[in-house]
C-alpha cells in the first residue's frame, strides 16, 4: 500500500532547523532549504522481508535486526546557479523504540536514468542499501541528488557544489521528518557512497567537518569504489581504456556544460550525427541500455580528436572542474576513513583508491583500504555493503 501526505514545515533557514510543523508556513519557511515538501510511505517491511529484499541483490543480510518504513520525501534545496528548487531522497527509518538514531547518507553512483534511484525503484541496489543500514537500526537519508527522482531539471552530475548541497539539504529534510515521527538524530553524519558516491562522500564528509551546518557534524566516512583520481579517469575514458567509455565520457561532458560551459556548441565535442543527438539522450529519462544502443561503443568514434586532447589535456572551466574532484580526498578527516574497492574493477580502477589514500596520508589521516577482491564494479558494492555497515554499527566517535 502506498500513503502519500503533504507536509508542510517550518523549513531552515541559514542551517536552523525549525522543531514544529505548523499547518500553514510562511513563504520564507516553504522555500528554505532543506524544507520537507511531501512525504510518500513506499514500504513498509518487517524483518524478515527486509532480510529476502537484501539477500536478493546478493548482499550479506545478517546484521538486518529490525523491520523498515521507507518514504520518498521531497524537500527543498538549490540548483547548480543557487535558485531554489527541489529535490527527492528515500528515507528509511527502523521499526523499532528507539527515540534517538544514528544518521547514515547513503549517495548513489552514476545514474543515467531518473527511475532508477532509491527513492523509485524498489528494487536498485540503492534500495537495498538504505534497507541495510535502516535494517541495522539507523536512520537513512538516500539523496537522488538533483534532476533524478522526482527533482525537476536534469541531473548535475560531477557538479562541486550541488553534490554536496542537495545531500546537506536532505539530511536537514531527513532531520524534519524524523522529528514529526517523534524521533531524533544524532548530529554526528555517517557518509558513505558508491562509484560517484566515493568522491561525494568525501565533499561531504569535509563540509560537515568544516562546521557549515549549524547542526550535523561528521561522524564517520566509507566510500566505495570512487573515481577520486577524476583527471586520469576521464582520459582513460577518452583512450578507451575502461569499460562503457563513450557513456561515461558522454555524461560527464554533457552534464558539465550545462553548468559550467565547457563548449562552445555540441559539434565542438561530438562527431556528426551525434552531435545533433547525444544531449537529448541525457535528460534524465533515457535509460543505460537505450542509451549505450544509440551511442558508438568507442570515445574515438564519438568525440572529435580536438576535444579528446582537450580532455587528456584540460585547460579553462574543464581544467578547474576537474582539478576540484581531484582534490576531494585532499584533507585531513577527523574520522577514520574506510576505504573499499576491488582490484577486479574494469569501470574504476583500484589505482583511484590508492590515489585517495596518498592524498589522506599526506594530512596525517587515519585511514584503511579493503581489497573487495576480484570482482567487477557493482560487485564491489555488494561486498562491501556488509563492511560499511559493521564499522558504523561500531562506531560511536
Amino acid at each position: 500500500m502506498t500513503f502519500s501526505r503533504a507536509i508542510v514545515t517550518a523549513g531552515l533557514a541559514l542551517g536552523c532547523l525549525a522543531t514544529t510543523f505548523p499547518a500553514e508556513a510562511s513563504v520564507a519557511q516553504t522555500l528554505a532549504r532543506g524544507a520537507v515538501v511531501s512525504w510518500t510511505l513506499v514500504e513498509k517491511l518487517d524483518q524478515g522481508q527486509v532480510a529476502e529484499r537484501i539477500k536478493a541483490k546478493g548482499i550479506d543480510a545478517a546484521q538486518v535486526k529490525y523491520g523498515v518504513s521507507a518514504f520518498r520525501v521531497v524537500y527543498r534545496t538549490v540548483d547548480a546557479k543557487g535558485r531554489s528548487t527541489t529535490a527527492s531522497q528515500l528515507v528509511a527509518l527502523p521499526d523499532n523504540t528507539r527515540r534517538n538514531l544514528r544518521v547514515v547518507s547513503w549517495l548513489h553512483g552514476t545514474t543515467v536514468y531518473r527511475g532508477d534511484v532509491a527513492s523509485v525503484n524498489e528494487k536498485s541496489t540503492d534500495r537495498a542499501a538504505a534497507l541495510l543500514f535502516a535494517g541495522a537500526g539507523h536512520a537513512v537519508s538516500a539523496p537522488d541528488y538533483l534532476g533524478l527522482g522526482t527533482g525537476p531539471g536534469n541531473h548535475t552530475y560531477g557538479d562541486p557544489r550541488t553534490t554536496v548541497s542537495a545531500p546537506v539539504d536532505a539530511l536537514r529534510a531527513t532531520r524534519a521528518f524524523a522529528r514529526g515521527r517523534e524521533r531524533r538524530l544524532d548530529s554526528r553524519v555517517l557518509v558513505s557512497g558508491f562509484s560517484q558516491g566515493g568522491p561525494a562522500t568525501m565533499m561531504v564528509g569535509r563540509f560537515l567537518q568544516q562546521g557549515r551546518d549549524l547542526y550535523f557534524r561528521l561522524g564517520g566516512l566509507a566510500p566505495i569504489a570512487g573515481p577520486f583520481d577524476l583527471s586520469s579517469f576521464e582520459a582513460a575514458a577518452a583512450d578507451d581504456k575502461i569499460r562503457m567509455a563513450s557513456l561515461y565520457l558522454a555524461y560527464f561532458v554533457i552534464s558539465a556544460d550545462r553548468y559550467t560551459d565547457v563548449y562552445r556548441t555540441p559539434s565542438e565535442a561530438f562527431r556528426a550525427p551525434y552531435d545533433e543527438q547525444v544531449e537529448k539522450l541525457f535528460d534524465g529519462n533515457h535509460q543505460a541500455a537505450e542509451i549505450a544502443q544509440a551511442l558508438p561503443p568507442t570515445s574515438e568514434k564519438l568525440f572529435t580528436a580536438q576535444f579528446l586532447d582537450r580532455v587528456r589535456k584540460p585547460t579553462g572551466k574543464l581544467k578547474e572542474l576537474l582539478t576540484a574532484l581531484d582534490s576531494t580526498c585532499n584533507w585531513k578527516p577527523d574520522v577514520p576513513v574506510r576505504l573499499y574497492h576491488a582490484k577486479g574493477d574494469t569501470d574504476v580502477a583500484y589505482d583511484n583508491a590508492l590515489y585517495c589514500q596518498r592524498q589522506l596520508r599526506s594530512h596525517g589521516a587515519t585511514q584503511t583500504l579493503t581489497d573487495a577482491g576480484n570482482v567487477d564494479h557493482n560487485q564491489t558494492v555488494r561486498k562491501a555493503l556488509p563492511l560499511v555497515v559493521a564499522s558504523f554499527s561500531g562506531n560511536r566517535a
